[in-house]
């Protein structure tokens, strides 16, 4: 963290603004961007340091447990509801392994043909293959790991391409350089994790591959499929998945149609839960147990009723003690 003077009056900062060493005399207001990159005890510890501060958080692909505060109301919501100007609607397909070999062809056709065309070239295209995990587990040995499928696409599907490799254990320095050489087309090919989800605005790449993507949630499958269609070609996104789960294949199909982050955020919230409004999970199942989120018209006079009641506590002794009780220990981290 880099201070121009020792008492800023705006301090903008990675995730290191979490350490515990770095205090303010009076803060203000907290801004965290990306909303989805950072959890629950993180952002609590932001904003643990000041006095209560104003808290803003933005997303464009908002998570489960954010579309839950909002049906709490604990949050006031501004909504953008259209797309930054001139960018693309990304096909979306859900790629059955059956047609994967058909599909890599299909990805060197949007490459170039042999011989390949000299660097840099205004018409070329690049791809993103994107794997959940670094390296291969001895636990999930069928989950593809960036490390081995860069080696064996190298080596076989692509060898006639340029591929780089990016992930988190890398030091900054090489991450950079690989993101700059990329950007300057000197690889057609981008083998990464999630690292890539977002500040990576690389106009010229058209295609976003996504291994095991039933291991993602969709608001971060919309996310990542964002990193194409920010040039003025027509840009696709295919998700790649050995589950045969009719629910996953039910959630993975609806990013064909959806484009909308607000939508897919709601429709991870019905399928997928909203985690726990007093603790740290951003997504799982549900407490409510005669209720469902998704029924905003019952939540809503829920809330209404709630509130009718508060102000005659006093008078209600039997809730007023359970009120207390649930104020004093199930504390909500945001």
């Amino acid at each position: 963290i880099n201070h121009k003077s020792e008492n800023p009056d705006i301090t903008v900062g990675t995730h290191a603004l979490i350490s515990k060493d770095l205090n303010f005399s009076k803060l203000g207001l907290v801004i965290i961007d990306e909303q989805q990159r950072f959890g629950v005890e993180q952002r609590a510890i932001l904003r643990d340091k000041g006095d209560n501060p104003h808290f803003l958080t933005m997303t464009a692909t908002p998570i489960p447990r954010t579309v839950l505060l909002t049906v709490y109301g604990d949050l006031d919501v501004s909504y953008i509801n259209e797309m930054p100007k001139g960018r693309q609607i990304i096909k979306t397909w859900l790629v059955p392994e059956i047609k994967r070999k058909a599909a890599y062809e299909w990805i060197k056709k949007q490459l170039y043909h042999d011989p390949p065309r000299p660097i840099p070239d205004r018409d070329k295209n690049q791809v993103f293959i994107i794997c959940p995990f670094i390296e291969e587990s001895e636990n999930m040995t069928t989950v593809k790991a960036a490390k081995a499928e860069f080696d064996r696409l190298q080596k076989t599907i692509f060898k006639k391409y340029k591929l780089a490799l990016l992930h988190g254990k890398q030091k900054g320095a090489e991450k950079d350089k690989i993101l700059a050489d990329f950007h300057a087309q000197k690889y057609d090919i981008l083998v990464a994790t999630p690292v890539v989800e977002v500040g990576i605005d690389i106009p010229t790449a058209t295609v976003i591959v996504i291994e095991a993507a039933e291991r993602f949630g969709l608001s971060q499958l919309h996310q990542l499929r964002g990193r194409v269609g920010r040039g003025q070609k027509e840009s696709y996104c295919l998700l790649f998945t050995e589950s045969t789960s009719s629910s996953t294949i039910t959630r993975l199909k609806s990013l064909e149609t959806s484009h909308n982050g607000a939508e897919l955020a709601e429709l991870d919230l019905k399928m997928r839960g909203a985690g726990d409004m007093y603790g740290t999970m951003q997504h799982g199942s549900s407490f409510l147990k005669i209720a469902s989120f998704t029924n905003f018209d019952l939540l809503n006079a829920t809330k209404k009723e709630a509130q009718a009641l508060f102000p005659q506590l006093s008078s209600l002794p039997l809730l007023q003690d359970k009120v207390k009780s649930t104020i004093i220990h199930k504390v909500s981290p945001d």
